[in-house]
C-alpha cells in the first residue's frame, strides 16, 4: 500500500467513529435524545471516549490535521459532559430522621432469592422492587410481614409488577401511570409526610421511544406537582443523566442520591459487565429536604441490575 493510500485509510478509520460519536455528542449539546440509535448510545456516553481516542490516534498517524482538531473538540465535549448534571444545595434545617432506601429490579422476579438476605442484613427502611411479579410479591410480603408491615403494590405478572415495602406507615397515593407498575404512597417518617414514588418507565427500545419519553415525562410531572413536601422517587428509570428526558426530572429540583454520595457514574446495568462497562439507570432521586451520606451498588444473582442502597437524612425545611 502506498503512503497516500495508508493516509487515506487512516483518515477513514478516524472519520467514521468520529462521525458516529459526533452525532451522539451533538444531541447531548442540543439537549435532545434524538432518534435511534442515539438514545441507546447516550446511556453509555462516558465509554464513547474509547472510539474517540482511537480516532485521534488514527488521525495522528495519518497526519489528518482536520480530523485531529475534530477529535480534540469531540474529546473536550465528552469530558465536559462527564461532569454531574445540575446543582446541589445542602438543606439548612436541622436533621429530623435517618432513612435507608433500597431499590432493586429483580428481572421478572428471578432476583428475589438474592434480594431476601440483602434486605435482612442491610435493614432498609423503604424497599422499592421493580419487575416483582406475583411470586416475588408473595415471597417478600410473607417473608418480611413483621419487619415491613406496610406495603403498596401493583399486582401483575412479569415485568409489570412492582412493590414498595416500608417500616414507616403508608397512606395510599395515586401512582404514576405507566406500562409497567409504578405505585406511589405517602410515608409517615417520624411524623413527617414523605412522598414515595416507584419509577419504572419503559426502556428506550427503537419502536417505543415515544412511550419512553411520555412515561419519563409523567414522572417529571409527579416530581413538579408538589414541591412543598419531601419526595423520594426510586427505581429503574431506564435512563441516565445523559438523557434529556431524565434531566427534565432533575430540573424539577430533585437530586440523584448517588451523586450526593460521590457515585454519580457508577454503572448499575447490565450487572454482569458493570465492573467493566455499563450505565447508571437505577436511581434514587431526592427533594432538597434530604442529604445522602452513602450509596452502594450491589450485585445480585438472577437479575441484570445492581441493587442500590442509599443512606439519607431528612432535614427540616427552613
Amino acid at each position: 500500500m502506498t503512503r497516500h493510500g495508508g493516509r487515506r485509510l487512516g483518515a477513514w478509520c478516524a472519520g467514521l467513529p468520529l462521525a458516529a460519536v459526533s452525532a451522539v455528542v451533538g444531541c447531548r449539546v442540543a439537549d435532545t435524545d434524538g432518534i435511534t440509535p442515539v438514545p441507546q448510545l447516550l446511556a453509555f456516553l462516558p465509554w464513547l471516549l474509547l472510539p474517540t481516542g482511537f480516532a485521534l490516534l488514527c488521525a495522528l498517524l495519518a497526519r489528518w490535521w482536520t480530523g485531529l482538531v475534530w477529535g480534540v473538540v469531540v474529546l473536550g465535549l465528552l469530558a465536559w459532559y462527564l461532569e454531574p448534571y445540575g446543582t446541589t444545595t445542602e438543606p439548612g434545617g436541622p436533621p429530623l430522621a435517618a432513612v435507608r432506601v433500597l431499590t432493586s429490579n429483580v428481572e421478572f422476579g428471578r432476583g428475589t432469592p438474592a434480594l431476601m438476605p440483602v434486605i435482612r442484613d442491610r435493614r432498609p427502611d423503604v424497599v422499592f422492587v421493580q419487575e416483582c411479579e406475583y411470586t416475588c410479591q408473595t415471597t417478600l410480603e410473607s417473608g418480611y410481614a413483621d419487619a415491613y408491615p406496610y406495603r403498596q403494590a401493583v399486582r401483575a405478572a412479569g415485568s409489570h409488577g412492582s412493590l414498595i415495602l416500608s417500616r414507616f406507615p403508608l397512606q395510599p397515593a395515586e401512582g404514576v401511570d405507566g406500562t409497567m407498575g409504578m405505585p406511589g404512597a405517602v410515608a409517615d417518617v417520624r411524623g413527617h409526610a414523605v412522598r414515595l414514588q416507584l419509577a419504572h418507565p419503559m426502556p428506550p427500545l427503537p419502536s417505543q421511544l415515544g412511550l419512553w419519553r411520555r412515561e419519563l415525562g409523567r414522572l417529571r410531572a409527579f416530581a413538579a406537582a408538589d414541591k412543598d413536601r419531601p419526595t423520594i422517587v426510586a427505581g429503574d428509570f431506564n435512563a441516565s443523566q445523559d438523557h434529556a428526558a431524565f434531566r427534565r426530572i432533575l430540573d424539577t429540583g430533585l437530586t440523584d442520591a448517588a451523586r450526593l454520595a460521590g457515585h454519580d457514574r457508577a454503572p448499575s446495568w447490565p450487572s454482569r459487565t458493570a465492573s467493566v462497562i455499563g450505565a447508571q439507570i437505577d436511581h434514587v432521586l431526592l427533594s432538597p429536604d434530604f442529604t445522602a451520606t452513602g450509596a452502594h451498588f450491589l450485585r445480585l444473582t438472577g437479575t441484570d441490575h445492581r441493587a442500590l442502597i442509599v443512606d439519607l437524612t431528612l432535614h427540616q425545611r427552613e
